[in-house]
């Protein structure tokens, strides 16, 4: 899970690095460098990659380069932590969404742990004043659109191949992003290129990692650890991009860590306490 955190955070802090490339045609080379990758996958695994799910996985594909794209965008126009602490706000829209596609309960509690989540995204707002308003929505709309696609995975879950899934995020974004290179097009110059490539490597590995430290822990038990990134974003965003934080924006990122976290244990808490009481019933 480190391996993981430390992986998509390279990927990140590289997406701020060619903010001067249009965030679309980011995606595009990100998604269709991934492609290839899962096109491999598949053909290992003798897999089918069209899937049978169509409409399923042409909406995982939509919401997924929907949130990969918004989230882009604010990596590059405000400060790294900042963009990265609002982006943590997903898996409050996971279990709230998960209410109507799963038909799972949130509880009393954890609706006071999401406020708390919630109140440090707008402490963050309130008191940097590099984030206006535009970019916090946008940073809230991938937050949701990521949590609207974890919950089509998980529909998906034993229906499709897993590879199979990923292949069709990374389809979408790769044709929409080659569609977006006729309106807006920059030219990589020099490292860009190389840049570009690694966001796509590092991007996969970090899928990688996650996936396999996902099958063999808890989600609760490796959940703390994605947070580490946290503190590698507030680390480079000073030392390589000058990005100093306030107080108050600081005690606002930790109130977003602290209001997910909460409900992450309390929620695999009273799933085992649930889970004791059908056995001894």
């Amino acid at each position: 899970m480190f391996l993981s955190t430390l992986a998509f955070f390279l990927a990140n802090t590289l997406v701020k690095q060619v903010s001067h490339i249009p965030a679309m045609e980011v995606v595009f080379f990100r998604c269709a460098i991934s492609t290839v990758f899962c096109f491999v996958g598949l053909h290992r695994a003798k897999a089918d990659w069209k899937g049978s799910n169509r409409k399923m996985l042409f909406l995982r594909g939509f919401f997924g380069t929907t949130a990969l794209f918004l989230f882009f965008t604010t990596l590059q126009n405000i400060p790294l932590a900042s963009a990265m602490t609002i982006q943590y706000l997903s898996p409050i829209f996971t279990s709230v969404i998960a209410i109507f596609v799963l038909s799972e309960k949130v509880r009393s509690m954890q609706w006071f742990f999401y406020a708390i989540a919630f109140g440090g995204v707008l402490l963050i707002e309130q008191f940097d004043p590099r984030i206006s308003p535009f970019y916090l929505i946008i940073g809230i709309v991938s937050a949701f659109c990521s949590g609207v696609a974890y919950n089509l995975v998980r529909s998906l879950r034993g229906k499709e191949h897993p590879l199979t899934v990923v292949l069709h995020f990374q389809l979408t974004g790769a044709i929409v992003g080659f569609i977006s290179l006729f309106f807006a097009w920059r030219t990589p110059e020099g490292w860009d290129w190389i840049y570009l490539v690694l966001i796509a490597v590092f991007s996969q590995l970090g899928q990688i990692f996650l996936t396999n430290a996902l099958q063999k822990e808890a989600v609760a038990g490796v959940a703390i650890v994605n947070y580490t990134g946290l503190v590698y974003a507030l680390l480079i965003g000073s030392l390589w991009f000058g990005e100093s934080q306030s107080t108050e924006a600081f005690s606002g990122m930790l109130l977003v860590v602290l209001g997910v976290l909460l409900s992450v244990f309390y929620s695999k808490r009273m799933r085992d306490l649930e889970k004791i009481e059908s056995t001894v019933s």
